[in-house]
């Protein structure tokens, strides 16, 4: 007897075999990682919650905070976002002006996102980095307000497609060993990455002892790592205590290799 892929999907369903759930991202995205020029120095940046790699939409209500840090400051740009709807799907975007030279660290904290397949809230911390004028001084600390993040241990305004990232997961200001670290690529806006498997589509690698992690994407543009631990507090839904997850996202660029031109 042929045993067909709809035949195997619907068994599986009413066996109650949990089937892959494809990776959620809090997604930051600035449309330039590198400010050099002073008479083009703005900034948009894509605020989402959402499928990166197969660009599918997910329902993102007004963060409950957005911030910059820059220059040993924090400035709270909540009131600047402005919402753009995506299909369905509510987004928001930033236009921020890079006006002096310094590494600019942008943060999401959303509102608790209730996953009934999962039976838990999410809350993933997203963060993105851009470098003004040449001046990325520390990038490798930590944001001591964030309950989780992922600390560049790799400079994150430096790397070519192909480089090896390497990172640091936090939980409260301790390491984070042997936790997971969910990796995809965002091909973009009106783009889908194309991959040969669903397993493939969120790449997983696993932190040390020291909660240290390395990774080396394969292709330029924007690559999302989500460290997801769980929280030691619990939300109500329906009168029910559930779980929260709290994930420390960090989006980094990669650049693609240029090559070699003559010698002056």
């Amino acid at each position: 007897m042929k045993f067909f892929p709809s035949l195997a999907l619907s068994l599986l369903l009413t066996l109650g075999v949990a089937l892959p759930a494809a990776a959620h991202f809090g997604m930051v995205i600035p449309s330039e990682p590198v400010v050099m020029d002073a008479d083009a120095n703005t900034v948009t940046l894509e605020i989402k919650f959402w499928h990166p790699f197969e660009n599918q939409g997910m329902n993102l209500v007004k963060p409950k905070s957005f911030t910059v840090y820059a220059g040993g400051k924090a400035e709270n740009v909540l009131d600047k976002l402005r919402e753009e709807k995506v299909g369905d799907f509510g987004t928001w975007k930033l236009d921020y002006k890079i006006a002096k030279p310094g590494l600019y660290a942008f943060v999401m904290e959303p509102r608790p996102y209730w996953e009934p397949a999962e039976d838990k809230f999410i809350i993933h911390y997203t963060k993105a980095y851009v470098n003004g004028y040449g001046d990325d001084e520390g990038w490798n600390l930590p944001i001591s307000e964030l309950p989780t993040e992922i600390v560049p241990r790799s400079k994150p305004d430096a790397l070519y497609a192909g480089n090896v990232f390497t990172g640091r997961v936090l939980l409260g200001g301790k390491p984070v060993a042997n936790g997971e670290v969910e990796v995809e690529w965002y091909p973009g806006p009106n783009r889908s990455g194309v991959a040969p498997y669903e397993s493939i589509v969120t790449q997983v690698v696993l932190t040390d002892e020291n909660g240290d992690f390395a990774f080396a994407p394969t292709a330029p543009g924007w690559w999302g790592f989500a460290a997801l631990n769980d929280a030691d507090y619990k939300l109500p839904q329906d009168g029910t205590e559930k779980d929260v997850e709290l994930g420390g996202v960090l989006w980094v660029y990669f650049n693609e290799f240029q090559g070699a031109t003559p010698a002056p």
